[in-house]
């Protein structure tokens, strides 16, 4: 990856539009830029981390502070916040033999409340094929939407963000790498993901997916596939079948037990008279209702005996009025029949014969004799002509009173008993003090009933839709069985391509290590004469061991004893990290261009020559240096002018507070009228 250029709008103190050429030239790979501090410098730095990662860069500038909160901030003071500000970076990637453009567009501005953020990708556009040849071309790029929505992943492939702590870093924190541990993770990540580790990783993980892909495709494997997972998903079944058999049992268990010690409970209870206590204000309304009852019906037997119904007693009395009454008008109406009898008897015996004259004669005499007879009453009362009558409708009355009277009798002699009886039922209601404790064990106890009454409905449920679902399962495995039956497989191909497969991921893994090895070794070696160029005691480390397995990095002096790190000086740790990043730069073939903030901070005059003469010409195929005119001064600058492709000056306006970007160096004519 080499950067080719930075274009920075409204971003921090850089005021309207400044852009650098970052195009290294043959044979010199340094940009140098500088400024006094506070004048833009790690500001530059965060601006291309920016412009890569988005929320995820590393910006020294942020610390804790929103994402939002920091492109707000990050809109230069003087500009328009609708307008905002906007980074564009330009830059190559070689693949596969070709070189590729890219510029990445991202933009931000405020919009009334709300920040919004934009993020444009363009590749392969006119500016990269004309470049070349021309200076200040406009650039026509195709933009790629899908990468543009997708760039967070694409980044990871070109740089990703864990290996750009290595290429963009601040000289004043580098010290940090000669941490063990966080040497350790440098290294890792740089070993994998610089030196092709991962690369290898990632093959035995395309087999394994070429393996699943064949799997897949294959009907025959997708049958077995089917097969397979329906039997997991059979066993899954009765597994928790078997669970659900034994929570419901245990439901059961629980249940049983409850109900036993509310039956106990219950028992109790009863043997107290809780049954009555229970009942006692039902009893006493009972009470009261029957109580009420049987004075209504005494209140009806009094009605009946104020009636006719007394004459019961006087019956034999009654009869004989009757029967004086049936005689007393048969005498009535045998003496109005004689002498209608006499008038007739006489026609009759005209119209009979002599011969017969006296026998009709006779029995006519003897039937006036019988019904005179008739008309002769032993006793006359006298009684009036409707008296049958009016004894007909007292005997009907009286019969009706007594069977009312006798079915009051039997309600009053039910109802009495039922007084009685719950007289002595609210005798035996015992105190509330003796009942009152087992009453509310007993009421909490129904609760607890309920409650497993309740669980073991669920779990029979449970039970039942895990059974249907056992069944359901059971059909759709034995139904793929018969498919796969009918279908012809060709298990010998897949198992060929798989069992390959399998030994092509071993030796890949074999290699893997053998590679891990190889370059560990290599890392090694080149760290250590990494070190030995740019440090002045030449004789303080005589070797260095990397771990393949922790990636620590150990130190020893010429009688292999261990140097601890922290015995080394800050410069000696400073240059200790460098040789670090360079090793690992030269062992990966000086791909990344390396991106240095402050490289001479703590460093005394004999080291900064070493840097300056050794390392940053040789560092990577593109070193930008982000320098202050006492690190980098007149003196160093000549020693390293021979490798500088470009240099600018970051001057600031200390009455606007904005920085603009200045071609040349604090030494240059321009700089210095610039300055």
């Amino acid at each position: 990856m080499l950067l080719r250029k930075i274009t920075l709008e409204e971003f921090g103190a850089y005021r309207g539009k400044q852009s650098l050429d970052l195009t290294p030239k043959k044979n010199k790979p340094i940009i140098l830029i500088g400024g006094l501090n506070g004048c833009g410098k790690t500001t530059l730095l965060d601006a291309i981390q920016l412009a890569l990662y988005g929320n995820r860069a590393r910006c020294s500038g942020r610390g804790t502070k929103a994402y939002d909160a920091y492109l707000r901030e990050s809109i230069n003071r003087k500009a328009d916040p609708t307008r905002g500000s906007a980074i564009t970076l330009e830059f190559t990637v070689m693949t596969g033999g070709h070189e590729h453009y890219y510029r990445v567009v991202r933009s931000w501005h405020i919009s009334g409340k709300t920040l919004k953020e934009f993020l444009n990708v363009y590749v392969d556009d006119t500016y990269g094929a004309r470049a070349k040849t021309q200076r200040n071309v406009t650039p026509e790029g195709k933009f790629n939407r899908l990468l543009s929505e997708g760039w967070a992943d694409h980044v990871e492939s070109l740089l990703p963000l864990e290996i750009a702590s290595l290429a963009f870093f601040d000289g004043e924190k580098i010290e940090s790498l000669a941490d063990p541990e966080r040497a350790a993770s440098v290294i890792e990540s740089a070993v994998h993901s610089l030196l092709g580790v991962s690369t290898v990783q990632q093959l035995r993980n395309d087999l394994l997916a070429l393996q699943r892909r064949q799997k897949l495709s294959d009907e025959e494997q997708h049958l077995l596939d089917n097969i397979r997972a329906q039997e997991a998903e059979r066993e899954a079944v009765l597994s928790q079948y078997d669970i659900a058999h034994q929570e419901l049992a245990h439901s059961r268990t629980e249940l049983g037990k409850a109900q036993r010690k509310l039956d106990s409970l219950e028992k109790a209870f009863a043997d107290e008279g809780g049954d009555l206590f229970t009942r006692r204000i039902e009893l006493e309304n009972d009470k009261k209702q029957t109580a009420a009852r049987l004075a209504q019906v005494r209140g009806e037997l009094i009605q009946l005996a104020a009636g006719p119904l007394p004459l019961l007693m006087a019956q034999p009395l009654l009869q004989d009025v009757r029967r004086q009454a049936e005689r007393e008008r048969e005498a009535q109406q045998s003496a109005q029949v004689l002498e209608v009898l006499e008038a007739r008897d006489q026609w009759l015996l005209d119209l009979v014969p002599d011969t017969v004259r006296a026998d009709v004669l006779k029995q006519l005499d003897a039937d006036r004799a019988e019904r005179a007879d008739k008309t002769q009453l032993p006793v006359d009362l006298r009684l009036p002509h409707d008296a049958l009558a009016q004894l007909t409708v007292l005997n009907e009355l009286l019969q009706r009173d007594q069977e009312r009277s006798q079915q009051l009798l039997h309600n009053a002699a039910e109802l009495t008993e039922q007084l009685d009886q719950l007289d002595r039922q609210l005798a035996g209601v015992p105190a509330q003090d003796k009942v009152e404790a087992l009453q509310v064990a007993r009421d909490e106890q129904i609760v607890e009933v309920a409650r497993s009454q309740a669980a073991c409905d669920r779990a029979t449920a449970k039970l039942e839709d895990l059974k249907r679902r056992r069944e359901h399962v059971t059909t759709l495995l034995e139904r793929a069985h018969k498919e796969f039956v009918r279908t012809k497989v060709k298990a010998e191909e897949v198992e060929r391509i798989i069992k390959y497969s399998e030994k092509a991921r071993d030796t890949l893994e074999r290699f893997g290590s053998a590679l891990l090895k190889r370059h560990i070794s290599r890392l090694e070696v080149a760290v250590l004469q990494s070190f030995k160029v740019l440090m002045r005691k030449q004789g303080l480390v005589h070797d260095l061991r990397i771990d393949t397995d922790k990636f620590t990095l150990t130190l020893a002096d010429a009688d292999g004893e261990p140097i601890d790190p922290a015995r080394l000086s800050a410069g000696e740790r400073q240059l200790l990290a460098v040789s670090l990043l360079w090793g690992l730069m030269r062992v990966a073939g000086n791909r990344l261009p390396s991106v240095i903030d402050t490289p001479l901070g703590r460093l005394d005059s004999r080291h900064r020559e070493h840097l300056v003469d050794r390392y940053f010409p040789n560092a990577s195929n593109q070193v930008l240096l982000l320098s202050t005119d006492e690190e980098i001064d007149e003196y160093l600058l000549g020693r390293l002018k021979k490798s500088v492709a470009q240099t600018y000056t970051l001057v600031h306006d200390d009455t606007e507070f904005t920085t603009a970007v200045v071609e040349g160096y604090w030494w240059n004519a321009g700089a210095q009228h610039a300055g």
